[in-house]
């Protein structure tokens, strides 16, 4: 049951947003965090993760992973709060090595009494790092998860990529199907890679669109790291995203990403260049809102002071975890990114 910490008065929405009517609102944050390396310390021996131990090039001891559960805590236990005190209803996560280091985070003492829970599948990846999806269960009931092959054998490529995370259930009273995503990286080169991008979008679009033949008015949630801008060919072509709500219609998917992407803005920095690449993609049906539930209505890079990089040669951007094989008592080399959802009250 939905307790009264939900609601939230107008006046903190008008300072947050912009006046939104004299009215109550209900608001859901909902979040994604490319946590950047987040490996315990042991060795897999089915993956390539001997870097991040105690003997491996980064020095990965437990005291830096100690150091690095207590950072990401803090990230997942501020992000939201300044619109709902509870924070973020469901994060979606990349660069996870297992379901060890959720438990762990999640044990935090920044997180624990919000006891949020996980999904989580293992991963074809070399490296041996997924996505996962954590959720606050005082607001999601989860009644499926299944990880998702993204067939890049299909493309002569010997590497695997990681799983789509597609998780079905129930927030707050409104039926949700959520895709998380890490498509494939630009290594090699963009020319190179792009295929393998394109190819997970088209995985994703193949759900989204058997999803919307079943029921058109579905709602569904696209997160991930894309490795592509907003205006990529993956996001823009293979998926159709549009970005003006008037153009959205009911089995459309909005990018509110595409216009902050061209204003400048960025969750990545590489080579001084700022990249989207973090993004979080809605149904028409969260824009059209035909069932008077959850509403789409904002979204923000989580570029919060604490989180960026005050010297050196990242100076304004990400406070990365480590800066070569150095740790520096970061967080991740992302930021992360977090969209708003509302509902009148009654």
């Amino acid at each position: 049951m939905l307790t009264g910490r939900l609601f939230v008065v107008v006046a903190l929405l008008f300072t947050c947003f912009g006046a939104l009517g004299q009215s109550q609102y209900k608001v859901l944050a909902v979040g994604f965090y490319n946590v950047e390396n987040f490996f315990d310390t042991i060795h897999d021996l089915n993956k390539m993760d001997e870097d991040f131990t105690p003997n491996g090039t980064y020095h990965y001891t437990r005291e830096i992973y100690e150091q690095k559960l207590h950072n990401i805590a803090t990230v997942f236990q501020k992000l939201g709060t300044d619109v709902t005190p509870d924070g973020a209803a469901l994060i979606g996560m990349a660069e996870v090595e297992n379901d060890r280091v959720i438990n762990d985070l999640l044990s935090q003492p920044e997180l624990k009494s919000r006891k949020y829970k996980y999904e989580w599948f293992y991963t074809p990846d070399e490296r041996g790092i997924s996505v996962a999806l954590v959720y606050n269960p005082k607001y999601m009931k989860v009644l499926h998860a299944e990880p998702v092959h993204v067939p890049l054998e299909t493309l002569g490529q010997k590497r695997p990529t990681r799983d789509i995370l597609h998780v079905y259930g129930i927030l707050a009273g409104d039926t949700v199907h959520i895709l998380v995503n890490h498509w494939p990286s630009k290594s090699g080169g963009e020319a190179a890679s792009a295929p393998g991008r394109r190819l997970a979008a088209s995985v994703d679009k193949r759900i989204y669109d058997s999803l919307m033949k079943i029921n058109p008015a579905t709602k569904v949630i696209i997160m991930g790291d894309l490795n592509d801008n907003p205006t990529s060919e993956g996001v823009v072509k293979v998926l159709g995203a549009k970005d003006d709500k008037k153009d959205v219609e009911l089995t459309d998917i909005y990018n509110p990403w595409i216009k902050l992407y061209e204003k400048g803005k960025g969750t990545e920095n590489y080579q001084n260049e700022w990249n989207l690449i973090d993004q979080i993609m809605v149904s028409g049906a969260f824009v059209l809102n035909t069932n008077n539930k959850w509403k789409y209505y904002k979204e923000e890079i989580f570029a919060k002071d604490f989180l960026i990089n005050k010297i050196g040669q990242y100076k304004g951007m990400p406070h990365r975890s480590f800066a070569g094989p150095r740790w520096i008592n970061g967080y991740s080399d992302h930021f992360p990114v977090v969209t708003y959802f509302i509902e009148k009250a009654n």
